[in-house]
């Protein structure tokens, strides 16, 4: 079976976020594997000891996004693909339409990613991607079933479950519950620190850089408005809920 894994380095969610001169201060903080792809990670690694193939995990980013993939490695995935070139970077049209150019001619037989990235939260490249590989797609998925070509999907449906049937190949994104994404051992790291990595760049890719532009732009990063202690109101029931009310008309602005 021959398996790819989109996935992404995030901030470690532990991580404060620093907003300085309208961006997100990066220095000194700890980037790791986005949290919903180790799901995806850990699935393909499963897929691959049950059916037998390869496992290959790709991702789009700067140089130090290669921990996330050494990370995928040291899981057991087989091979990794860095795609650092800057004319690759942009937002979710960017990105989907840079793997397609990279997947196009892989023959997959399954895509996995996870559900979004705890980053920016779009969830819009798995499916964008689907759509331009003109496969099929199954989002949120906790639980996965293949026999032959016959996929059968759980996915988490707001707070209920849906199942769903599908053909190879397929692409399907993570949801937590999924699995028990395993923690890489000594040995798997040291390996993984050893392997080269696969480092197209966009041309070699046929990615024109113009066509896959980003179509959005961030306007302004701002950090929420720092907590307030809570207010307690005085006199009886009738006269609380006026103020209340007043209150989140007035200052909340809610009402």
């Amino acid at each position: 079976m021959n398996i790819f894994v989109c996935l992404k380095q995030t901030f470690d969610t532990e991580e404060k976020i620093v907003v300085e001169g309208g961006k997100v201060k990066e220095d000194g903080v700890r980037f790791v594997m986005n949290p919903y792809d180790e799901y995806a990670v850990e699935e393909a690694i499963k897929l691959r000891d049950d059916n037998g193939g390869t496992v290959t995990v790709v991702t789009i980013g700067p140089e130090r996004a290669q921990e996330a993939l050494r990370t995928a490695l040291a899981m057991g995935a087989d091979e990794a693909v860095l795609i650092s070139d800057e004319a690759a970077f942009g937002d979710e049209f960017t990105a989907s339409n840079v793997l397609h150019s990279f997947l196009k001619d892989k023959n997959a037989d399954i895509i996995l990613c996870g559900n979004q990235a705890v980053d920016d939260g779009s969830g819009q490249v798995a499916i964008r991607l689907a759509e331009l590989l003109n496969i099929p797609h199954i989002g949120t998925i906790t639980k996965l079933e293949i026999s032959g070509t016959d996929v059968v999907a759980h996915r988490d449906a707001e707070g209920d479950v849906e199942v769903v049937g599908g053909k190879l190949p397929i692409l399907v994104t993570a949801q937590q519950g999924l699995n028990d994404p395993r923690y890489p051992s000594l040995i798997g790291i040291r390996k993984a620190n050893k392997k080269p990595l696969e480092t197209p760049s966009a041309g070699d890719l046929g990615v024109d850089a113009g066509a896959v532009a980003a179509k959005g732009q961030v306007l302004e990063t701002f950090l929420p408005p720092a907590k307030e202690g809570g207010r307690i109101l005085d006199g009886d029931n009738a006269s609380r809920v006026k103020e209340l009310v007043a209150l989140l008309q007035n200052e909340a602005k809610v009402l």
